[in-house]
């Protein structure tokens, strides 16, 4: 039996709280396979059905992450546990949940277990700022030790989540990251952008149509060259005011 966490976190937001989750499995071997690695596509990944993994990603918009979902494909369940986890932004996760379910399970997977937890907003820092922070990590703590008691019960029923058919709409944001002229040209943001959407040659540019609006390139830059525009940023942080002002809940499913 191994513990594996499959990870999308561009931001490092989802990683945190996989961790804090990690630790209730400390005894057991663990291995961390990192969706934003454009090589996880390159060849097929077995598990078997005493093993247990955490699948996280974060929600945009109230889905998951197509590209996440895509490179899901090449991993085959074969019946190994799974814990879905989804970060939020503060706002909502709508159909994250049911989305990411319904894709591990074409891979083999079977959903155990599902948490929606609140991330820092990795484009509006404002909302959910420092979370997952103390309270959070006590109670993802808690929800570890239930879904640990309730794998060991290998009780096989049909996990809920929340979602709708069909799901919601989502074409992206209009937020798209650019270089300034700090760019140094070092190409890190580059190496690690999750979908090739800035130019080896050329990494003071990006190509919109590709770029997932993930922030990973801002995040990494080591001189803070890219960033977005201002005037869109503010006129979307008062958008999303209401509907993120308030401290939003971690959820568990069993």
């Amino acid at each position: 039996m191994a513990f594996y966490t499959i990870l999308f976190s561009p931001c490092g937001g989802t990683r945190r709280i996989a961790e804090i989750l990690e630790r209730e499995w400390k005894e057991e071997q663990r291995i961390c396979i990192d969706l934003c690695d454009l090589q996880v596509t390159k060849s097929l990944l077995y598990f078997k059905e005493d093993d247990t993994c955490i699948i996280a990603m974060p929600s945009y918009g109230g889905r998951a992450p197509q590209t996440a979902l895509q490179r899901l494909r090449v991993i085959q369940g074969n019946h190994a546990s799974a814990i879905l986890v989804c970060s939020y932004g503060n706002r909502a996760y709508e159909d994250t949940l049911l989305e990411m379910k319904e894709r591990a399970q074409e891979s083999g997977f079977v959903c155990r277990a599902a948490i929606a937890a609140v991330a820092e907003h990795s484009i509006m820092h404002q909302y959910g700022a420092g979370r997952p922070d103390a309270q959070d990590t006590q109670e993802l703590n808690v929800f570890a030790r239930q879904i640990r008691e309730h794998l060991e019960k290998d009780a096989a029923c049909e996990l809920q989540v929340t979602g709708n058919h069909p799901y919601k709409p989502y074409n992206g944001v209009p937020l798209k990251p650019s270089a300034n002229q700090s760019c140094m040209q070092c190409g890190q943001c580059a190496a690690q952008c999750p979908v090739q959407a800035i130019p080896i040659k050329h990494p003071e540019k990006t190509d919109t149509d590709r770029c997932i609006s993930c922030m990973r390139c801002v995040a990494v830059c080591p001189v803070h060259a890219r960033s977005l525009n201002k005037l869109l940023l503010a006129v979307s942080v008062r958008k999303l005011h209401k509907a993120c002002v308030t401290r939003k809940s971690n959820d568990l499913f069993l």
